[in-house]
């Protein structure tokens, strides 16, 4: 699902870069190299490189930039010109967005068995295009070679949580408990903050203020100024910090050292990366959404990971969902699956250095 979902991409979050990662070497990926075919949209970078990151692979970014005819062919269409394929062919590739489908089919036909083909998101050509595709548990493209997962993957594994929340920051650290995240979204397609969402949502953080909260709160691109005006005016009175777009942004460090989570329904991404974190998150529903939107959340509650927020909440820090890792999760079957090709096609599997 595109619409709301931007995560990391919505408060701009920089996003960390670097290749491979800590995991064991028993991972059979590890350390082998990678390219992340993306359209350049954040959020879309943010699940693409969660992935890789959990595979523990050397990976680089292969951006499309596709114009003219080709963007409006996109996912089906040649892929641009200037996307450059040629050996030494990665162990993996994976692929996100619509306009990068064209590339990441390029790259499988020339790679052959020696590139092990991923696409993240419905590719809306059918799930041949790759060897695995990924999509939500709310969408609905199911095959044999479809892994779907609650949330989207993203990068917050608990070693990454572990060390921001252990690193010190003056601002945040500075701030009383219990610190209440407050993880804003906006407008989008199928999402509206009308002037009543925006009194309603200032109301219920209010409420958790005067209860004793302190707050980190980081609006996104799509946070209409009025609702960011409100929910600024409504933690007032109370300890806070808020980024307002300008220097690095500390949306990671807040994710890591919030007691609580306060996330707006619109973004699915932001509200998987809050499930990552295992602490008790708030969900707070604008006006409008979708059958999709209401299936995602539906299905949070029905686990425990989420609780609406009304103006009447009262926070509980007493119940805790484990953290949701999708990006583990997929990292798992892509593994899996890419070892039993190895031990069917052997040498046909090696790529060059």
């Amino acid at each position: 699902m595109s619409e709301g979902g931007q995560g990391q991409g919505d408060t701009g979050m920089a996003v960390l870069h670097g290749g491979g990662s800590t995991h064991a070497p028993l991972r059979p990926l590890a350390g082998r190299r990678a390219w992340l075919v993306t359209d350049g949209k954040a959020g879309h970078e943010a699940q693409a490189e969660g992935v890789a990151v959990a595979l523990g692979v050397d990976y680089e970014w292969r951006r499309v930039a596709a114009r003219g005819i080709a963007k409006v062919l996109a996912p089906w269409g040649p892929a641009p010109r200037d996307f450059s394929t040629a050996p030494p062919w990665p162990a993996v590739v994976i692929g996100i967005g619509r306009t990068a489908i064209p590339a990441l089919r390029l790259v499988r036909k020339r790679a052959g068995a020696a590139t092990f083909a991923v696409a993240l998101q419905d590719p809306r050509t059918g799930a041949g295009v790759a060897d695995l595709v990924w999509v939500p548990e709310h969408d609905r493209l199911r095959g044999v070679n479809v892994v779907t997962t609650l949330t989207p993957p993203n990068r917050f594994t608990p070693e990454l949580l572990a060390r921001l929340r252990a690193e010190p920051d003056a601002a945040i650290d500075a701030l009383p408990g219990p610190r209440v995240m407050l993880a804003m979204g906006g407008t989008s397609k199928v999402w509206r903050f009308t002037r009543e969402d925006g009194s309603r949502l200032a109301a219920s953080i209010a409420n958790l203020g005067a209860a004793g909260a302190s707050f980190m709160m980081t609006p996104s691109r799509r946070t209409p100024a009025e609702v960011a005006d409100a929910i600024a005016a409504a933690i007032e009175p109370y300890p806070h910090v808020i980024w307002r777009g300008d220097g690095d942004n500390p949306y990671a460090r807040f994710l890591a050292k919030a007691d609580a989570i306060v996330v707006t329904a619109d973004s699915v991404s932001m509200t998987g990366e809050a499930c990552a974190s295992g602490r008790p998150i708030y969900v707070f529903r604008p006006s409008g959404g979708s059958d999709k939107f209401d299936t995602f959340h539906a299905a949070l509650q029905r686990c425990g990971a989420t609780r609406p927020l009304q103006p009447e909440t009262r926070l509980d820090l007493g119940w805790h969902a484990r953290p949701i890792s999708a990006a583990d999760t997929i990292a798992r079957e892509i593994e899996a699956r890419w070892a039993s090709r190895a031990r069917h096609l052997g040498p046909l599997m090696e790529t060059r250095p």
